[in-house]
C-alpha cells in the first residue's frame, strides 16, 4: 500500500474517531432538551459548534432549547446560523421575527448576503465555471470549424449565462459580516471596554452589520444608524460559531 493510500486511510480513521464522540454528544444534548435541562443542552451544542461539528440540525435543536427557556433572540440567531449553513432551510425564522416585533429589514440589513445564500444554495459558482468552460470550448470549436453556424451563438450565450451566474457570488463577497443580538437590552458602548459609557441599547433579535472587531468586542450599527461596541456574548456573528463557545 503506497503512502498516498495510507494517508487517505489515516484521514478517514481520524474523521471517524472524531465523528463518533460528536454524534454521541449531540444525542446527549438532545436528551437533555427532552429532559428539560435547556441550559446544559445549550452548553453542549456550543461545545460541538466550537469544535467544528457544526450543522444546520445542531443549530435548529439549539434554537428549540433557547425558545424553551425564553431566549428568543438566541433562538433567532441559531436559526439564522442554520440558514447560513443550509441556505435552503428557512425553518421558523419568520415566526420568531414576528414574536420579537422586528421588521423584515431588521433581520436582513445586508441585501447582498441574500445573494450569497442563493449562490451557495444553487452552487452558482460551479454553474458559472461549467458555463464558462462550455463557452471556451465552443469558441475553440468555432476556430477549428468556422462553418458551424450554431457554434458562435452557443459560445456567446454560454459566456453571457456564465457571467450572470458568477455575478451573485461576486456581489455577495462585498456584503459586510452581520451578527444577531441575543440578549434583551444589550448595551451599545462608546468603546470596546466593559467600563465604557453606554450610548444606547440594541433590540433583541435584530441583525446588525459588523463594522469592526477587537477581541471579544464588535463594533456594530443598528437599524436606526447608531454605532457602538457590543460584547460578542450579547451579539453573535452569523458567519462563525459564537465567540463565547470559542473562548
Amino acid at each position: 500500500m503506497n503512502a498516498a493510500r495510507l494517508g487517505l486511510l489515516a484521514a478517514a480513521l481520524a474523521s471517524a474517531l472524531v465523528a463518533a464522540p460528536a454524534a454521541e454528544r449531540f444525542r446527549e444534548a438532545n436528551d437533555l432538551v427532552r429532559a428539560g435541562d435547556y441550559p446544559k443542552a445549550t452548553a453542549v451544542y456550543g461545545e460541538l459548534a466550537a469544535s467544528g461539528q457544526e450543522s444546520a440540525s445542531l443549530y435548529w435543536n439549539w434554537a428549540q432549547a433557547a425558545t424553551a427557556r425564553g431566549a428568543s433572540g438566541e433562538a433567532l440567531w441559531a436559526l439564522l446560523r442554520a440558514r447560513e449553513l443550509d441556505p435552503g432551510d428557512r425553518a421558523d425564522v419568520e415566526r420568531l421575527r414576528e414574536s420579537l416585533n422586528l421588521d423584515p429589514a431588521e433581520i436582513a440589513p445586508e441585501p447582498l448576503a441574500a445573494a450569497g445564500r442563493a449562490a451557495r444554495r444553487f452552487r452558482l459558482d460551479l454553474v458559472a465555471l461549467a458555463l464558462l468552460a462550455l463557452s471556451v470550448g465552443a469558441h475553440a470549436l468555432v476556430r477549428v470549424r468556422p462553418g458551424i453556424r450554431w457554434g458562435l451563438t452557443t459560445a456567446r450565450a454560454t459566456l453571457a449565462l456564465g457571467l450572470l451566474a458568477a455575478a451573485a457570488p461576486v456581489a455577495a463577497s462585498f456584503a459586510r459580516p452581520t451578527a444577531a443580538v441575543v440578549r434583551r437590552g444589550a448595551p451599545l458602548l462608546d468603546a470596546a471596554s466593559p467600563t465604557a459609557d453606554t450610548t444606547g441599547s440594541l433590540r433583541e433579535g435584530e441583525v446588525v452589520p459588523v463594522l469592526e472587531a477587537s477581541g471579544a468586542w464588535l463594533r456594530v450599527e443598528d437599524n436606526a444608524g447608531a454605532r457602538g461596541w457590543a460584547h460578542s456574548a450579547d451579539v453573535r456573528r452569523l458567519d462563525a460559531p459564537p465567540a463565547s463557545a470559542r473562548d
